[in-house]
């Protein structure tokens, strides 16, 4: 391995089959260790772990504050993906959608809601500098009254 650095992320789940539905069949993760417990996902070069917990899952009651996912540097390659949640028939929360049109911030995005109600977010940014420029810009997220969108 080189020094290229890799995000780590813990997520909930209840079932390891369903986890590999929605992440590999699904979103095309490549699965590394597992065991009756718990599943590491490849996700797009980041690591995904995926710990099954006796707790209830809960739907969340919209995206904020918690949700992840991926910005694409190239809009080839979330148009793809894009269209392989919808050829795998995957739950859209948030239908793609074109935000802060005509802004720096411009970007294309949408919500996918997984088994075990985790929300993901994919981006394509229009403006590269803006993924972490824009500093003068304060528009972040959506407004309040729209949180609570599903599409599915």
């Amino acid at each position: 391995m080189d020094n290229q650095v890799i995000f780590h992320l813990a997520i909930p789940i209840n079932n390891i089959p369903s986890a590999k539905a929605f992440y590999c069949d699904g979103l095309g993760c490549k699965v590394g260790r597992e065991n009756h417990h718990a599943l590491i996902l490849e996700f797009y070069g980041h690591q995904v772990v995926a710990h099954v917990t006796d707790e209830p899952l809960t739907p969340q009651q919209g995206i904020y504050p918690r949700h992840f996912g991926l910005i694409f540097s190239d809009e080839t390659d979330w148009e793809n993906l894009l269209h392989r949640a919808r050829e795998k028939a995957l739950s859209f929360y948030i239908e793609p959608k074109l935000r802060f049109l005509g802004q720096l911030t411009e970007h294309r995005s949408f919500f996918l809601e997984d088994p075990f109600y985790n929300f993901l977010e994919f981006k394509f940014y229009r403006h590269g500098e803006a993924i972490f420029g824009g500093r003068e810009l304060t528009a972040i997220g959506d407004a309040v009254g729209t949180l609570r969108e599903r599409t599915s």
